[in-house]
C-alpha cells in the first residue's frame, strides 16, 4: 500500500495578522512573494495599513487577486514619504522584478522629436535620445514616420538645411537639395545669416502650434514683394503659403487653440487590451501608439489605463491636458505630484476631445484586430511548418544561421531567433568569425554553431525546437556533425537551400539522414514561414558584415603597434602629414616626433613594414 500525501507539506495559508499589527498608516510601497521568494505582487499605497489589509479580507474583488493571495508566504513594505515617492519605487521595482500578477507595458525606446540646433544656421533635424541644452526640441511624436513628415514639410516649406555639421562646414558648392528647391544654401552663402534666422523664427512659430501667425506673415511677407515687383519671390512664398494650408486642411480632426494633449484609449477584447496613445501637438493629431501590457490577464480596461499612466509619465514629458476613455481619476493624482506639473487631466468636455477620443478608441480596437489576426496567421504557419516536417509538436522557437563576407574579409555568422511566429529581436546574436581561411563557409558555420550551442549543452541556453540553415547539404553536414559533438544531435536541424536563380519560391528543404529533399509550393504557409525566417538571418548577416568591413577598412594601421596611443597617432600623422607619411618615413625621421623614443621608432617602422 501506497503512503498517502504528507499535509504538513502542503503550504500554509499565509497568516496577516502579525504584519497587519505592525503596519504603518504612512505611504509606501509593499511586495508580496512566494514560498520560494519569488515577487508576485508589488504595489503602492497612501496607507500601507488600509491597503495591505484589503487583501486578506473574506470578499475580494476578484478571482484574479485571490488567486495571488493563496500564493503569498511573505509581504515585505517600504515606507515612503509621500505618495508621489512610492509611485516612483513601485514603478522602478516593477519594472526591474517583472512580477506576475502586476500589469506591465513594455518600454519603448524614447519617442523622437524634431530639433532645431544651434549657431547661425541652424539645423533641421530627427532626434532621439537626450537632450542638449543650446538646441531647441518639439515633441514628441508618436512615431519616426510623423516626425520625418513633419520635416518634408517644414523643409519644403521654409528650406531649412537638414544637412550633418561636418558636411555643411565643407560645402563648396551648392547640394541636390538646392536645386530642387528643399534647402536656401547657407552653406555657400546663398542666403545671409538674418534672413536665414527669420525662416527659423517661422519654423519655430509653426512646431509651437502659432500656425495662424506663420500663414499671416508669409502671406504679408508675399504681399510686400508683390508690391515691389519681386514676383519671383512672391511666388515662392505663396508655394509655401498652400503647403502649410493644404497640410492644415488635411488635419480634419484639429484644434485652433494650439494645445498640446494627449488622448488614451483603453479598449479590451476577449484575451487581451490595448491602450491606445493619441498625442496632439500644437492642436495637430500627429498619430496613435498602440500599448499592449503584459500580465494584465483578468484585468479590466480601467485598470489597465491606470497602470500606463502610472508607468508611462514617470519616463516621458507629459502635456498639459489627458483626454482619457476612462474615469481613473483621482487614483493618478499621484503621477501628476511625482512629475511636478499641474496637468489637467479626465473624460472629453468638449465636441473635439469626444472626436479625439472616438478615434483613439477606434484605432485601439483596429490595432487589436491586427494583432489577433497576427497571432492566428503565425499559429497557421506552424501548424502547416510542423504537419510538413511530421513533428509532434508545433516548433514554437526557431533559430537560423547565416554567413556573410566578402571574399573572405569580415565574416560574420548571424543567428536569428523566431519565438511562436513571430521575430524576437532581443534574441538575434552575431558572431565574428576569426582563424579560418577565409571564405571557408564550413569552417564559419562550425564556429557559430559551436559557440551558440555550446552554451545550450552547458545549460546555460534555451535550446530550440527547430535549426534553420541557410544552405545545402554540406553546411547542413557540419551542423550535424557540431551538434553530435555536443550531444544535441536531438535537436531537429533542416538546411534551406536556395533556388534556381536564388529566386523565392524555388528553395529547397534539405532534411538530412537519408530523407529524400522537399519542395514546397510557393503559395504554401510553411515556405513562407522559412523564407521570413531565412531572409532575416541573411540581413542581420549582411549587416554585421557590412559594420565589420567598414570599420576594419576604416582602421589606422597605426592603432596595432603597441605603445602607440591616440595622442601618438596624432602627432604623428601631424609631424608626417598623414600615414602615408609616416610609411614613408625611416626610424631616424620618426625619432623627431615628441614622444617617440628610438626604440619605439624602429618598432614602428618595423611594424609598417
Amino acid at each position: 500500500m501506497l503512503p498517502g500525501p504528507n499535509l504538513s507539506d502542503s503550504p500554509k495559508p499565509f497568516d496577516a495578522r502579525p504584519l497587519l499589527a505592525t503596519l504603518t498608516d504612512e505611504p509606501g510601497v509593499y511586495r508580496m512573494l512566494d514560498s520560494a521568494g519569488q515577487v508576485l505582487y508589488v504595489g503602492k499605497a497612501k496607507n500601507l495599513k488600509k491597503r495591505v489589509s484589503s487583501y486578506f479580507k473574506k470578499n475580494l474583488p476578484g478571482p484574479r487577486i485571490a488567486l495571488m493571495v493563496s500564493q503569498v508566504s511573505r509581504v515585505e513594505i517600504t515606507a515612503t514619504r509621500s505618495e508621489a515617492e512610492a509611485l516612483i519605487l513601485e514603478n522602478n521595482l516593477i519594472k526591474q522584478l517583472a512580477p506576475k500578477y502586476n500589469i506591465l507595458f513594455r518600454d519603448d525606446k524614447s519617442y523622437p522629436y524634431i530639433t532645431l540646433t544651434s549657431g547661425a544656421f541652424p539645423r533641421l533635424a530627427f532626434h532621439r535620445g537626450g537632450f542638449d541644452k543650446k538646441s531647441r526640441y518639439f515633441g514628441p511624436y508618436p512615431n519616426s514616420i510623423a516626425v520625418r513628415e513633419s520635416i518634408q514639410l517644414l523643409q519644403k516649406t521654409f528650406l531649412l538645411r537638414t544637412c550633418e555639421d561636418a558636411v555643411f562646414a565643407h560645402r563648396s558648392r551648392p547640394c541636390l537639395l538646392h536645386q530642387i528647391r528643399r534647402c536656401k544654401a547657407p552653406c555657400v552663402g546663398l542666403i545671409s545669416a538674418e534672413a536665414y534666422a527669420a525662416d527659423v523664427r517661422l519654423a519655430e512659430l509653426f512646431l509651437r502650434g502659432r500656425h495662424g501667425e506663420v500663414v499671416e506673415g508669409l502671406s504679408s511677407a508675399m504681399q510686400t514683394a508683390a508690391d515691389h515687383l519681386n514676383f519671383e519671390e512672391a511666388a515662392m512664398l505663396r508655394d509655401q503659403v498652400r503647403a502649410l494650408q493644404a497640410v492644415l486642411h488635411r488635419q480634419y480632426v484639429s484644434s485652433t487653440g494650439g494645445e498640446d494633449a494627449d488622448i488614451l484609449a483603453a479598449v479590451a477584447s476577449a484575451d487581451e487590451i490595448c491602450v491606445n496613445l493619441a498625442m496632439v501637438r500644437g492642436g495637430l493629431h500627429l498619430g496613435d501608439h498602440p500599448h499592449f501590457p503584459r500580465g494584465a490577464e483578468g484585468c479590466d480596461a480601467e485598470q489597465s489605463l491606470l497602470a500606463f499612466i502610472e508607468q508611462h509619465y514617470l519616463e516621458h514629458p507629459i502635456p498639459a491636458r489627458l483626454v482619457l476613455s476612462h474615469a481613473v481619476l483621482p487614483a493618478s493624482a499621484s503621477v501628476f505630484e511625482a512629475v511636478g506639473k499641474k496637468i489637467s487631466a479626465g473624460l472629453p468636455r468638449n465636441e473635439m476631445e469626444r472626436a479625439w477620443l472616438a478615434m483613439a478608441e477606434n484605432n485601439a480596437q483596429l490595432a487589436l484586430e491586427s494583432r489577433h489576426q497576427a497571432a492566428v496567421g503565425a499559429r497557421q504557419r506552424l501548424e502547416a511548418l510542423r504537419d510538413t516536417l511530421g513533428f509532434p509538436e508545433l516548433p514554437q522557437r526557431i533559430e537560423c544561421f547565416d554567413i556573410s563576407h566578402t571574399q573572405g574579409e569580415g565574416t560574420v555568422a548571424s543567428c536569428v531567433v523566431c519565438v511562436a511566429g513571430v521575430m524576437k529581436k532581443s534574441e538575434y546574436r552575431r558572431f565574428n568569425i576569426a582563424g579560418i581561411q577565409p571564405g571557408d563557409d564550413y569552417a564559419a558555420m562550425r564556429q557559430a554553431l559551436t559557440r551558440r550551442y555550446g552554451k545550450v549543452a552547458a545549460g546555460e541556453a534555451q535550446a530550440p525546437d527547430l535549426i534553420l540553415i541557410d544552405g545545402g547539404k554540406g553546411q547542413l553536414g557540419v551542423a550535424h556533425e557540431v551538434l553530435a559533438e555536443l550531444g544535441l544531435e536531438h535537436l531537429a536541424t533542416i538546411g534551406v537551400a536556395k533556388g534556381e536563380g536564388r529566386r523565392p519560391g524555388l528553395e529547397t528543404l534539405i532534411l538530412g539522414k537519408g530523407a529524400e529533399p522537399v519542395k514546397l509550393p510557393a503559395s504554401h504557409s510553411a515556405l513562407h514561414l522559412i523564407q521570413e525566417v531565412r531572409d532575416e538571418a541573411h540581413r542581420f548577416a549582411i549587416m554585421g558584415h557590412r559594420a565589420r568591413r567598414a570599420k576594419a577598412r576604416g582602421r589606422s594601421k597605426l592603432e596595432d603597434i603597441p605603445g602607440v596611443g591616440a595622442v601618438r597617432r596624432r602627432k604623428l600623422l601631424a609631424y608626417f602629414g598623414g600615414l602615408q607619411g609616416v610609411v614613408a618615413a625611416t626610424a631616424e625621421d620618426l625619432c623627431h616626433v615628441d614622444g617617440i623614443s628610438r626604440a619605439l621608432a624602429e618598432v614602428i617602422h618595423g611594424k609598417l613594414h
